[in-house]
This record gives C-alpha cells, sequence and structure tokens, in this order.
C-alpha cells in the first residue's frame, strides 16, 4: 500500500487530497470518486496530478499548507 498526494484542479480552484491505495491507477480512479462524494456531485475536474507517492509504513505522512 501507498500513499499518494494529488493536486486537482475543478474548474478555478486546486485542491490537494491525500488517498491511500496499491495502484497509481487505481488512487487516480478513486481520487475523482472522493471529489464527487466530497464537493457533492459531478465535478468539472480539469486535471489531476500525482505528485507524491510515499510507501503507507507508520509514521508516513504529509504536512500541507
Amino acid at each position: 500500500m501507498y500513499l499518494y498526494k494529488l493536486e486537482a484542479v475543478i474548474g478555478d480552484r486546486t485542491v490537494t487530497l491525500i488517498v491511500m491505495g496499491d495502484s497509481d491507477r487505481d488512487v487516480l480512479e478513486n481520487a475523482e470518486v472522493h471529489i464527487e462524494k466530497h464537493f457533492v456531485g459531478k465535478q468539472d475536474v480539469r486535471e489531476i496530478v500525482l505528485l507524491e507517492k510515499r510507501r503507507a509504513v507508520k509514521g508516513a505522512a504529509y504536512v500541507i499548507e
């Protein structure tokens, strides 16, 4: 398992997502599902960019400003 730090451009704003998964493909698909859940409904997702990938082990984390 890995922790993925993603950045998504939705309309005119940019959001950061942290998603855990086994593969890049699954994580990108799950990211879109989480965006739709968070913002309620279909969103204008222009792009999703993979910024970082880390093995999901005890103590693994990201700091988001």
